[in-house]
């Protein structure tokens, strides 16, 4: 298995796993992505089947992984796999256990690890697969990444106590909840700092490119991540999707839709790996709030990035972005994996006009049938209605995102084919929202008890990649 950038040069060879798991974004600002996608079969979904129920998710993920790893042997990445699913970490021995719901949907629970968010499905195993390789290197690595909410702390409590790597998150300062701000700000330890910059997620995102697009200052400093732009993340989310097919179906032909709210295009991007190598997935609905900028792309062809200003602060936060990173691989895979068009849209035309248009192409004419995307929007009436009726249907709470994500999936349900809707966080960490929708607190686990009261350790810090530079420098 190798891997090549979205932006990257046809002929030139292909780096292995290892060599990329480390990098974040390739060195021509590109994103990494095999060089083609592993194909799986009939014969392979029983197996995999048969693997979920003797062996678990640990052995699932190393039987998923396996198609995209070559470079660490197998019984060293079995046991990375065991040590991030079987560690106790998540609440549930199945990992990844679903509910059947009213109206034809189920939902995909991700959110059992030890941040309460999905984002620790991938974190967990990062931070294994991330201290296996710098031993075996003998070297250091600082993360650099941005949140816009829930991908911070799980990254930095799957990093926490690894004695070769460092933290430095950006957070957009005043835009995350009460119960994301502590669940970060309340670790006490010299190798997480956080950063609360003076802007919305869009500009944290942006100051991290620009950092790592800055090749001398990335390798003096030995800077890695940990966003979803990191290949290795990503892939560690494809495994769920497997997961959620298996648990939901009972024949190997069946097939299934997933509706997935999204901001970043990672999550979905990693059920659209797995709909490439054969899982039987029928649609893909995409799910946004009222940051409508994947939507609009997939109703309109038209992709705009949104300003700062644009960029609504909701009760839907995670979802508050308007540069969706992951979407460059989207459009590799739509445009035929032509690298040279690729550069021209995201390194040309989006930073010179803010905007590209694919509606005219042949591409996007054939997208729905080629690759089973279709999209809408949600506000945070329906977020409160939605909870609010989930709560009365069927006496399950779920947090705005997933609220969203079952809002835009009812309009897409059709019969015969279960809609799995990948939930996104325990309620409890936007109890706020939930409140004004159910007129009560949602469960809080006690391993989060007074977080908010403990004391802060965060840094604030201009919208400058030169601050930020001069801070890492004087950390590392």
């Amino acid at each position: 298995m190798r891997y090549l950038s979205t932006r990257g040069e046809p002929g030139l060879p292909g780096l292995g796993f290892c060599d990329i798991l480390l990098e974040g974004l390739a060195p021509d600002g590109g994103l990494f992505l095999p060089a083609s996608y592993p194909r799986v079969d009939a014969g392979d979904l029983a197996r995999w089947r048969s693997v979920l129920e003797s062996e678990g998710y640990a052995g699932l993920a190393f039987a998923v992984l396996s198609l995209f790893i070559d470079d660490i042997p197998e019984d060293d990445l079995r046991g990375i796999c065991e040590r991030a699913y079987s560690s106790g970490a998540f609440s549930s021995t199945d990992v990844v256990p679903v509910t059947e719901i009213e109206g034809g949907l189920w939902l995909a629970h991700l959110s059992g690890g030890p941040t309460a968010a999905f984002k620790d499905m991938a974190m967990q195993l990062l931070g294994q697969l991330f201290e296996y390789e710098l031993e075996r290197r003998g070297s250091e690595l600082n993360i650099l990444g941005a949140t816009s909410g829930d991908t911070g702390s799980a990254a930095e409590y799957a990093m926490l106590g690894l004695p070769r790597v460092r933290v430095f998150m950006l957070t957009p300062a005043g835009r995350m909840t009460p119960f994301q701000q502590a669940q970060m700000f309340s670790l006490d330890d010299p190798a997480i700092v956080n950063i609360a910059v003076d802007g919305v997620f869009d500009d944290c995102q942006d100051l991290v490119k620009a950092v790592a697009g800055d090749l001398p200052f990335k390798q003096e400093h030995s800077l890695g991540a940990v966003n979803s732009i990191n290949w290795a993340r990503l892939v560690a989310q494809v495994v769920y999707y497997v997961a959620s097919w298996l648990r939901v179906t009972s024949a190997d032909d069946e097939v299934v839709s997933f509706c997935v709210p999204t901001g970043n295009f990672g999550n979905i991007c990693a059920g659209h790996v797995a709909r490439m190598m054969g899982l039987p997935i029928e649609t893909l609905v995409l799910a946004t709030n009222e940051n409508n900028v994947l939507d609009e792309f997939f109703r309109t062809g038209v992709y705009r990035v949104r300003s700062s200003a644009e960029t609504h602060a909701t009760s839907s936060p995670s979802m508050d972005i308007s540069k969706a990173s992951n979407f460059e691989r989207f459009v590799f895979d739509l445009l035929g994996r032509d690298a040279a068009r690729v550069r021209e849209l995201f390194a040309v035309q989006l930073p010179r006009d803010g905007y590209f248009d694919l509606s005219e192409t042949p591409e996007f004419a054939g997208l729905a049938e080629r690759f089973g995307f279709v999209s809408a929007a949600s506000t945070h009436a329906d977020r409160l209605a939605h909870i609010a009726d989930v709560y009365r249907r069927d006496g399950i709470i779920v947090d705005p995102h997933t609220a969203d994500g079952i809002k835009v999936a009812r309009d897409f349900v059709r019969p015969g084919v279960p809609m799995i809707v990948t939930e996104t966080a325990l309620p409890v960490k936007f109890s706020a929202t939930i409140v004004e929708a159910i007129g009560i607190e949602p469960d809080r686990p006690a391993a989060f008890d007074g977080i908010e009261d403990l004391p802060r350790h965060v840094i604030a810090l201009p919208n400058d990649a030169n601050a930020l530079k001069a801070l890492i420098a004087a950390r590392t």
